[in-house]
């Protein structure tokens, strides 16, 4: 016993000094190579100053910045001492001849001023652009790079054109995207109308609580290198468990029933898709003006993976072909900012998707090359300008457009005999229309026992859900889930591009939710999930408005498109689930048709689906031939 306890603390030991050797290795790598200037405090028009870290080539040349801005605590210390994170990324762009910038967002650690999402005002990006571009030590060239908060704020900013801004590199950027198509996610907040609750778990660790300390403002920034030692105004917010914490109702005192921070939730959680207030803060819309060269990165597990693509599909259709021309993208099969953890066998979630890797190191330092260098490069000349990875067949493919101009909708209908309730039901996928005879599917939806989700396009959730693809079929084994199965393919089939979705539905509530999930059925009976929606019925006539439902009337919904790319193998069967509820990916309809967001009493709803010639409920696959 003494001899492996001995191992064991030799073991950790050796772990302890690898890891502060790692530390002070990357530390005195990147002294070796930069000019390091931290607590640099930039003014904005206003006069309040933003907290910014600048690594630099040592020597007199010119250099481009590469920029990142941020929500998040980037402070070199932790607990009194160095840590690796703040120098990783700028010791990569300070070896291959750039600036490297990162500044935190208005009102976040020891910026001045009030916060709000996405660091708001748009022109706080463009100034410090300006001042960027001002330095002697700068070629007046700035690309912008990051995943989730330091990409969501880029596509508002470059809205501005300033000058400097080159090029664009945004990653699971989701939280950016306003109003883009037929999507009115607001940055995420909502899918089809109803709320997406990462946002919840996500600022309850993040937003500023009223009552906050601050450093007072005209700090020197003598005293802030000082004082970042040990203190950074980085709360340390106790656990919760929020598989339990989303369960409260009223929506609204989540967070305070968790004794969280008092800050922008509030005033969110009141909002409705279409309100104004979405369109004056710092997201992209697709009325706003787009002129940056852009490298988009986007994850078929992500939270947002469709709208992102939405959005890559209307810079690349804008009229200055100059612009459009300049737009690429990659869709990688990982989580959100997953996209570096590929391996050669790569497990997202249950399922394995094989080698999935990619240089994506090689690819952005050679889109900022071309366009902060003046680089001219054959492999970056000759990208495609979509490279997306395939599930099933687990491969790397390449196209001009999303979908690629091979994929054609194929129409699949809903059918049963009245008794698609459940795994062991009669639901059925099929190519030919179905006859008047169908019979309707019928459920009871009770918002005190909502289907769970259970993997999926998820992040931020605070550990209530586990993102990525799961077998499905104990969900499906309950009597409020009605399941449609095309028969197993005699060949194999690949799916790549949007997902549509129609259903003719009714229900006894005022107002109810309507969800849809895609799933690959193996031979062995495996469902693994690809994506889901949901479409909160009230909307069915534009976001714009509420239209509430009238009992024994049939209503038609166009489901919000689903994402994905993945090979039905031979064997396989196509399947659609159906119900009203994904909790906690998606708030919990009470069917009152109330507010939602301020109620606690929810009531039971009677939902139908219909699929006959008269109502042909649908989804439209697009099949590459």
């Amino acid at each position: 016993m003494k001899s492996v306890l001995k191992s064991l603390l030799l073991i950790l030991v050796v772990l302890w000094s690898t890891k502060l050797y790692t530390q002070e290795s990357i530390v005195e790598d990147l002294k070796e190579i930069a000019i390091i200037d931290q607590k640099v405090m930039v003014p904005m028009r206003d006069g309040v100053r933003l907290c910014t870290d600048i690594y630099r080539p040592k020597g007199s040349d010119k250099v481009p910045i590469i920029f990142s801005r941020t929500p998040y605590n980037f402070n070199s210390y932790g607990d009194g001492e160095m840590r690796t994170r703040s120098f990783e990324r700028a010791y990569e762009a300070v070896k291959r001849g750039y600036a490297y910038v990162i500044q935190n967002e208005r009102g976040r650690f020891f910026s001045e001023g009030e916060w709000d999402i996405l660091g708001t005002p748009l022109t706080d990006g463009y100034d410090a652009m300006e001042w960027m571009k001002s330095q002697s030590w700068s070629n007046g060239k700035v690309g912008t790079y990051g995943c989730s908060s330091t990409a969501e704020w880029q596509m508002a900013v470059a809205s501005l054109d300033h000058p400097a801004h080159a090029a664009m590199v945004p990653m699971g950027f989701g939280a950016g995207v306003g109003k883009v198509g037929d999507y009115y996610e607001q940055g995420n907040w909502f899918r089809g109308g109803a709320v997406q609750m990462l946002f919840i778990s996500w600022l309850y660790g993040t937003q500023n609580d009223e009552f906050r300390p601050i450093i007072p403002p005209g700090a020197s920034q003598e005293d802030l290198t000082r004082i970042q030692k040990w203190f950074d105004l980085a709360p340390e917010m106790p656990s919760v468990d929020w598989k339990e914490a989303f369960k409260h109702l009223p929506a609204q005192d989540i967070i305070k029933n968790v004794d969280g921070s008092k800050g922008v939730f509030e005033k969110m959680i009141r909002r409705t898709p279409n309100d104004p207030d979405w369109y004056k803060g710092g997201l992209y819309h697709d009325n706003m003006p787009f002129t940056i060269p852009s490298f988009w990165f986007v994850s078929w597990y992500d939270v947002s993976s469709s709208p992102n693509l939405e959005l890559y599909n209307h810079v690349r259709g804008l009229d200055d072909k100059t612009v459009a021309d300049n737009q690429y993208l990659v869709i990688a099969p990982t989580l959100h900012c997953r996209y570096t953890r590929a391996t050669e066998n790569t497990i997202v979630g249950e399922r394995n998707l094989g080698d999935a890797r990619l240089d994506y190191n090689g690819l952005i330092y050679g889109w900022f090359d071309k366009w902060l260098k003046d680089k001219n490069d054959n492999t970056m000349n000759e990208l495609p300008h979509v490279q997306y990875y395939t599930m099933g067949s687990n491969q790397w493919q390449s196209s001009d457009t999303w979908p690629p101009a091979e994929a054609e909708l194929q129409t699949y209908y809903l059918n049963s005999a009245g008794q698609a309730n459940s795994l062991y039901g009669d639901g059925k996928l099929q190519l030919n229309k179905v006859g008047e005879n169908s019979t309707a599917d019928t459920y009871i939806y009770d918002p005190n026992n909502p289907v769970p989700s259970h993997g999926g396009n998820v992040c931020c959730t605070g550990g209530a859900i586990d993102g990525g693809a799961f077998d499905q079929s104990g969900i499906e084994m309950r009597h409020d889930v009605l399941v449609y199965s095309s028969d197993p393919l005699v060949e194999s089939l690949e799916v790549s591009g949007f997902i549509e979705s129609t259903l003719y539905v009714a229900s006894d509530a005022k107002d109810t939710d309507f969800t849809i999930k895609l799933i690959d059925v193996y031979p062995d009976g495996t469902a693994y999930n690809l994506d889901e929606t949901i479409f909160r019925a009230r909307y069915r006539e534009g976001f714009d408005k509420e239209v509430f439902m009238e009992d024994e009337q049939v209503y038609k919904i166009e489901m919000s498109p689903m994402s994905t790319s993945n090979l039905f193998k031979k064997g396989h069967q196509i399947r659609i689930e159906i119900s009203s509820s994904n909790f906690p990916r998606f708030d919990r309809n009470l069917n009152t048709g109330g507010k939602n967001f301020d109620e606690s009493n929810p009531v039971n709803a009677t939902n139908q689906i219909f699929h006959s010639n008269t109502y042909p409920s649908q989804v439209r696959l697009p099949v590459v031939k």
